[in-house]
């Protein structure tokens, strides 16, 4: 069997080596065949087709938006599905602005405003002159330059190495050889510190780009802001992550990969010439047909090269979007679940994945050309020129010239005289020093021609990696901007329904986005004031046109309504969270606490949920003791939590607690903070009735003033005074008359009982309208 099978293998070889050019002609025939499939097809197919040019401009937005699979027929002032009308204006302008798009398109992403916003990030990275970045760019700068010069010691002596092996100089070769395993040790220590450096710099560089992007993020809410009130910002969590992650790395990466080259390319050409020089030949020729083919292979590069950083910028779009449908579907997981609606998330899951794979099937498809070009020129072109330039002194007849041995002549006499043998010998000697000068030349010359080669390479890949950063540049450059606005109170977002004037308030609009004109004033003597402030919601839908109230510490105000009547809207215009659109709205800093139906429980031990939004060093500074905190989870009713789990426990206190307990530690957080006012928005839905009553009491007693959204009759007797809107848009605000109110609540249970009939469906409305709820119960 081994036999079969040797003799098998000999007879593939045979046929192998006898059809190898054959196959080798078929395989460069396929590619060039495909290659050019690949460059003619589109243009075949732009000219059978010839599109009406018209129709081509008119859906030109269409086209760049992905809406380009059905027909359009629309024609001059026609306007189409999208709602814009298209003119086709003067053919000359046409034309300069095709010319213009042009120009434009070929240079993909590389402009004056990815420039600005690259120096943005360089100031944010390299704060001053003096700084670690700058110690850290130094010394990479001092390595890359120590490695250019052991590029061209290695190059020298490798050389010197062949040329000792031409000559058989076994002494030299070994000399030589020890030099060589001595030159290997600061060689790897160089490339080592190298990528260490890089490193290095790509930590600080993202360390400085998210010190500023978590203060900006922080800075007056604008992690709120952004999110609810603006909306230029998708997937800030990506950008706050995975782009400044690689930003820092790509320009990092790219400073070495644009110095060293530019080192290599310098003092390889000082030393190439001096190689020249010592041959003897012209130093003028190599250089200028070196520099012609790199030129012209860079502006063949340059017009066929796609717009990777467009490519990229959009990649990381599509990855941020498949990882917003993950999100969702971890923090609504039990409602999904409860609805059993897996099919749909699913089938979001796998759109958005669709999506992705059919951008980076594009893309791989755009570098496959791309790179095979790149490839063509860099590596064959540039290497077969190499060899022409490094044959130059060699070939010509100034080199030529001082090698020429004294010919023998073959029918001499037998036996030479003793002049003839030193003749022969000297004769020898020279044919094997000219061969062994012209092996260190051409060997010396190739890895000085190697090294230059490659750091020209590596300068024309890194536009594409500029390019490519430029993707990410505008998408971390752009976050900043955001952020530094939403703190301002600058925002931009889409009107669902631009409504310039409701009930008597006019919004005034700065383009399409609302204006905030409304006065903030804080107060002296810890009251909340409203003058005519409007209800407003981040989509300008007017909810309340004129708002106007006075409360003094002491007033508990109870606050009712129907669903979308603004009873939480009010509070989150009170907490500084929306803007206000009018009016003038006078109350205390830093004297209000907001509790929602669904308390937020923090990461860490079960301390940090009862001091949060504190610090363990400010509950210190405060004076306050655990025992303290002991008494509070007692006044809530749980302490057996703290005799189970201690206050050093760190838990999922998420999953942990129920929903009672978890509404309970919030009113821990108000009993610990004391604030003059506490917003409670259904915050004790879940909690029973006594302890409920318990609570507020306690609340009472501390001093807190309390705003209060309930629908409870039971906890109308904590409350003096009533704010109390209809859903209309007008509101009531007067004191409150408890025994009233329950009276009415009475007379509604006993209707409720009756037979429908239209006096009863009357006095509920009435009923409904006077204690402020829906008439869902009609």
């Amino acid at each position: 069997m081994p036999s079969v099978v040797s003799k098998f293998i000999e007879k593939g070889e045979e046929a192998f080596t006898r059809n190898q050019p054959l196959l080798s002609s078929a395989v460069i025939g396929a590619a060039l065949a495909t290659y050019a499939y690949k460059v003619a097809y589109p243009l075949v197919e732009s000219y059978l087709c010839k599109p009406n040019k018209e129709t081509t401009s008119l859906n030109n937005n269409l086209v760049k938006n992905g809406f380009n699979n059905g027909k359009v027929e629309h024609r001059n002032g026609v306007k189409p599905s999208n709602g814009v009308v298209q003119s086709h204006g003067d053919p000359k302008t046409k034309s300069a602005m095709s010319k213009r798009n042009r120009l434009m398109n070929s240079i993909p992403n590389f402009n004056l405003a990815f420039i600005l916003q690259f120096i943005k990030l360089v100031r944010i990275m390299i704060p001053s002159l003096f700084c670690t970045e700058t110690a850290l760019l130094g010394g990479h700068t001092m390595f890359l330059f120590l490695r250019t010069f052991l590029s061209i010691y290695v190059a020298n002596l490798e050389g010197a190495i062949v040329k000792f092996i031409v000559r058989k100089d076994s002494n030299n070769f070994i000399k030589q050889l020890m030099k060589w395993f001595a030159v290997a040790v600061p060689a790897t220590f160089i490339n080592s510190m190298i990528r260490y450096l890089e490193s290095r710099i790509a930590l600080s560089f993202r360390t400085r780009l998210v010190e500023h992007s978590y203060k900006l993020y922080f800075k007056n809410q604008s992690y709120y802001r952004v999110t609810v009130l603006d909306g230029r910002l998708d997937n800030c969590a990506q950008r706050l992550t995975d782009d400044i992650e690689t930003v820092a790395s790509t320009v990092s990466h790219l400073y070495g990969q644009i110095t060293k080259p530019c080192f290599d390319i310098l003092l390889m050409a000082i030393a190439l010439a001096n190689l020249v020089k010592s041959r003897n030949s012209n130093l003028l020729i190599g250089p200028v047909i070196i520099s012609g083919v790199v030129v012209v292979s860079a502006l063949v590069l340059r017009l066929v090269s796609p717009r990777f950083g467009h490519l990229v910028a959009q990649e990381a779009e599509k990855k941020g979007y498949l990882r917003h449908v993950h999100g969702r579907i971890v923090s609504n997981a039990e409602e999904i679940a409860f609805y059993n609606g897996h099919k749909v998330e699913q089938s979001h899951l796998r759109s958005a994945y669709r999506i992705l794979t059919h951008h980076l099937e594009h893309m791989f498809a755009v570098k496959l050309w791309f790179v095979m070009l790149e490839q063509f020129l860099m590596k064959y072109v540039w290497s077969g020129t190499g060899m022409i330039v490094v044959s130059l002194p060699v070939f010509l007849p100034q080199v030529i010239k001082n090698v020429r041995p004294k010919k023998r002549k073959l029918l001499a006499l037998p036996v030479p005289d003793a002049a003839e043998l030193v003749e022969e010998v000297v004769n020898v000697e020279t044919v094997d020093d000219s061969v062994s000068e012209r092996t260190q030349y051409f060997t010396t010359a190739k890895n000085l021609l190697l090294t230059g080669s490659n750091a020209v390479e590596r300068l024309m890949s890194s536009y594409k990696d500029i390019v490519e950063l430029a993707g990410h540049t505008a998408r971390v450059a752009n976050m900043f901007t955001v952020l530094e606005e939403a703190s301002q109170g600058v925002y931009h977002k889409t009107v669902v329904a631009k409504k310039e004037k409701s009930e008597g308030f006019e919004v005034e609009f700065n383009g399409d986005q609302p204006i905030a004109k409304g006065k903030l004033n804080a107060a002296t003597n810890n009251e909340i004031v409203l003058k005519d402030v409007p209800i407003v919601t981040p989509n300008c839908d007017v909810v309340c046109p004129a708002l106007s109230f006075h409360l003094r510490p002491g007033q508990h105000l109870l606050i009712t309504g129907p669903n979308g009547c603004g009873k939480s809207s009010l509070f989150r215009i009170l907490s500084g969270l929306w803007p206000v659109y009018g009016g003038e709205l006078t109350s205390p800093r830093n004297s209000m606490f907001y509790i929602p139906q669904r308390p937020y429980m923090v990461i860490g031990n079960l301390r940090d949920q009862i001091i949060y939004p504190d610090t363990y060093a400010d509950m210190i500074n405060k004076q306050i003791t655990e025992d303290d905190l002991r008494k509070i989870m007692q006044l809530v009713y749980l302490e057996h939590i703290v005799e189970r789990d201690t206050f050093h426990e760190v838990k999922d206190w998420t999953d942990i607690l129920s929903g009672g307990e978890k509404q309970r530690m919030a009113v821990a957080r108000l009993f610990y903070h004391k604030p003059k006012y506490a917003l409670l928005d259904e915050c004790t839905s879940a909690v029973s009735i006594d302890v409920e009553s318990h609570m507020y009491q306690t609340a009472i007693d501390m001093g807190i003033t309390l705003l209060t959204i309930t629908h409870r009759p039971t906890l109308w007797k904590f409350h003096t005074h009533i704010l109390q809107f209809d859903g209309q848009g007008y509101w009531e605000f007067s004191k409150l008359n408890c025994s009233n109110r329950l009276d009415l609540k009475k007379e509604k249970e006993e209707l409720l009982k009756k037979i429908n009939s239209e006096e009863r469906t009357a006095r509920l409305k009435e009923i409904n309208q006077q204690l402020g709820e829906d008439d869902l119960d009609v």
